[in-house]
């Protein structure tokens, strides 16, 4: 892949992390506490603002990672395999994302075990300063790792085949589009819009946000596996 190709892969690999509602449901879970303790809308927006930065910093840290640890294994040619079983787990993720990302019946619940849902929202509702605020978007990339663990996969190994002074700039743009939905209600909760809007649209858009994330791993898995692994074994013949 050229240059322009790898990161548009990795553009797109950064937005189907996106489409992942975890950490969104942990901000807006933590947006209500807030509003509803009758904190300033400053303090909300400092809160906010804190968990978005640390959801960020650990999506960059875990990206960097990634590519470190392919980078020393293999280091700037991977292997058709290797390829292979990525876009093999794709391809695993995404019918599982299908299938099991959202609980049946009414809301929004998500996947997760109930203990560490009851976790996280017990954290949200302890949550007062920015620090706690950070850490929680920390944990709340961790606690969907294994979900957005391919589309990191990817963009890491994209990543790696970059030239050195792309590879920074490729990582920037998957952390940034990660961030895309966190973004926006964190844009919302900012302009003073009410949560519940937000809620709503979530619940009734759940279906498509599910069927999105899913097709988007299997497209993703499937440009992979022709890109990478049948164009190369062709021009190998």
């Amino acid at each position: 892949m050229d240059i322009l190709s790898s990161l548009l892969v990795v553009a797109f690999a950064g937005l189907i992390h996106a489409s992942f509602q975890l950490s969104t449901s942990v901000l807006t879970t933590l947006s209500g506490h807030a509003i509803g303790s009758k904190k300033s809308h400053a303090r909300t927006l400092r809160l906010t603002s804190s968990f978005v930065f640390g959801a960020g910093l650990m999506t960059l840290l875990i990206v960097t990672f990634v590519a470190y640890v392919i980078s020393q294994a293999f280091g700037t040619s991977v292997p058709l395999y290797v390829w292979s079983i990525a876009a093999g787990l794709l391809f695993g993720i995404g019918v599982a994302v299908w299938l099991f990302y959202y609980r049946k019946g009414e809301g929004t619940t998500l996947w997760i075990p109930r203990s560490l849902a009851s976790y996280l929202n017990d954290r949200t509702k302890a949550t007062k300063l920015s620090g706690e605020s950070f850490g929680l978007g920390l944990v709340s990339v961790l606690s969907e790792l294994i979900f957005i663990i391919g589309p990191i996969i990817i963009a890491a190994l994209v990543v790696v085949q970059l030239p050195s002074q792309w590879q920074l700039i490729g990582v920037a743009i998957y952390t940034l589009i990660s961030l895309l939905s966190l973004g926006i209600v964190w844009a919302l909760v900012g302009s003073g819009h009410s949560l519940s809007r937000v809620q709503k649209w979530r619940e009734a858009n759940k279906g498509f946000l599910q069927f999105a994330a899913g097709s988007g791993l299997l497209v993703l898995g499937f440009y992979v596996y022709v890109a990478q692994v049948i164009a190369a074994s062709v021009g190998g013949i």
